[in-house]
């Protein structure tokens, strides 16, 4: 193994191509909607119960803003994260692997999921 290997510590200079994002965020987003399941299993759960709790989650969902937070973050996080494993099926198919073509995907795949997650805003809200 070579020891004399140039090592860079100053994660400021590091500069990682938008392919990387878009990859590093598509597992982000695997992450947060994982773990938004558990909200929306506890709203489902406690809306099944009674007709009291189905008015109390609806009433949570029109009043409090942490709930729709909540909801509006995993609903983004789904729709950047379908975005990206749609983008990651034509890569499988033989699309978008040159350098070129991939980093434009990726720019594509951006721009697609911030409309959409602002679309999800204002349905939300």
């Amino acid at each position: 193994m070579n020891k004399k290997r140039p090592v860079n510590l100053d994660i400021s200079t590091i500069s990682m191509p938008v392919t990387a994002i878009v990859s590093i965020l598509h597992r982000i987003t695997g992450i947060i909607l994982f773990v938004g399941l558990a909200f929306l299993f506890y709203a489902f759960d406690l809306s099944l119960e009674s007709q009291e709790g189905f008015d109390q989650v609806v009433n949570a969902l029109q009043t409090s803003f942490l709930a729709k937070f909540i909801i509006w973050g995993v609903v983004s996080a789904l729709m950047y994260h379908f975005v990206a494993g749609v983008k990651h099926l034509f890569m499988d198919m033989g699309y978008f692997e040159e350098l070129e073509s991939g980093r434009s995907a990726a720019i594509a795949n951006i721009a697609i999921a911030v409309v959409l997650i602002v679309l999800a805003g204002v349905w939300i809200w």
